[in-house]
């Protein structure tokens, strides 16, 4: 019995993220027309994300923002203030093993003497991987391109 196996490839080129997420299964991020990597959505994520968002809001009747800053900054070791808004604090915190577990526990467990209002932790976004290989970004003239494709850990899949 002779078998065919047909392969289909679509490239489509897109300036929007939430396109990507919907439409592709794998993709690749260019920079300077050299591709820097290659994966499914969740592969590109894990691999080049920056770990968790973590956005905490203060009851605005309460809001003693410096008690929060030091219970994350002691609590979560690495972790970096990105936003600070009148009762609202963003943060970004490094992945690791068990990471996830540790912030929802303590965060529920400190919740009411922080006075808490409510919080919510993220994977990196596709679009904020995409903007940290965007800063890579050079003019022909500036010379060097870094950071060769390394497709080491990516999974393989035959034809069946």
């Amino acid at each position: 019995m002779l078998q065919m196996c047909v392969c289909v490839c679509v490239c489509v080129c897109v300036f929007s993220m939430e396109e990507c997420e919907a439409l592709c299964t794998r993709m690749a991020i260019m920079v300077n027309g050299q591709f820097k990597c290659l994966g499914s959505i969740q592969h590109l994520k894990s691999r080049f994300g920056d770990g968790y968002t973590l956005i905490i809001r203060v009851c605005a009747d309460q809001a003693d923002l410096c008690t929060v800053e030091t219970f994350v900054r002691d609590t979560f070791p690495g972790s970096t203030l990105k936003e600070k808004h009148h009762n609202t604090l963003q943060y970004q915190i490094p992945q690791g093993e068990g990471a996830l577990a540790h912030i929802f526990s303590q965060l529920s467990k400190h919740q009411q003497l922080l006075h808490v209002e409510d919080y919510s932790v993220s994977q990196t976004t596709l679009d904020q991987v995409f903007v940290s290989f965007a800063q890579q970004q050079r003019d022909e003239e500036d010379g060097a391109f870094e950071n060769d494709v390394d497709l080491n850990d990516e999974i393989q899949t035959s034809a069946t």
